[in-house]
């Protein structure tokens, strides 16, 4: 039985993958979703403004002791991927599998700014013209989502090459949003690196919305 760890993408809350986690549950894996700092309903302006990559990284390393995990498997949606990469990096040989669904995956010294495409670059200056340091969500969506914090968007990576030691590292691509995905180039680097598995879904970015079941067979392997 796998111990699979959660962690959502920009905006988003533990919530993010409500419709994911029962099937996993049913199927006798442990899952534990996270809620990364800053964005708890209960956080404080200076929560936020404070908050940011190595911040979110420390919040998967704290689960990971919490819990008592030695054989994990990280799971990042969307900016997430920036999130569990630099937690892997850091935990000791703790994690064996990587799902970066959707999600970005760094090289050392990138940032999710740098990483991501103009139209996202756009969606960040935008939303934080109001505080300066949080960046709030698009129009639309869900109500639960929450002002990011900026500076997790525009902090870079470093990794000292544990990251690329994990032994299971898998990609899942959502084809359906091409006009927009900052991924299409990430997708078709990672097809060709035998260490990668690459899988495609139909879906929006959202997959975990729009397809949980399909996106509970990836993580039971299917």
């Amino acid at each position: 039985m796998e111990t699979f760890v959660l962690v959502p993408g920009a905006w988003k809350g533990a919530w993010a993958f409500e419709a994911v986690v029962p099937p996993l549950e049913r199927a006798g894996h442990t899952v534990h979703a996270l809620t990364l700092t800053g964005l708890r309903p209960d956080d404080d302006d200076a929560t936020v403004a404070t908050a940011n990559l190595d911040t979110h990284a420390e919040d998967v390393l704290r689960a990971l002791d919490r819990h008592d995990i030695t054989d994990g498997t990280l799971v990042g949606h969307s900016y997430a991927g920036m999130v569990i990469a630099a937690a892997a990096d850091r935990a000791g040989g703790r994690i064996s599998r990587l799902v970066h669904l959707d999600a970005y995956v760094p090289r050392d010294g990138e940032s999710c700014w740098s990483a991501t495409n103009d139209h996202f670059r756009g969606v960040f200056a935008a939303g934080a013209t109001d505080t300066g340091y949080a960046v709030r969500p698009p129009a639309g969506g869900d109500p639960r989502r929450r002002p990011h914090p900026l500076a997790a968007f525009l902090q870079t990576i470093r990794l000292t090459g544990a990251f690329a030691k994990v032994p299971r590292r898998e990609f899942v691509y959502c084809a359906g949003w091409e006009d927009r995905t900052p991924f299409t180039p990430l997708r078709t680097r990672l097809r060709t690196d035998p260490t990668w598995r690459v899988h495609d879904l139909p879906t929006a970015h959202n997959a975990m919305h729009e397809a949980p079941e399909a996106v509970a067979k990836i993580l039971l392997g299917g």
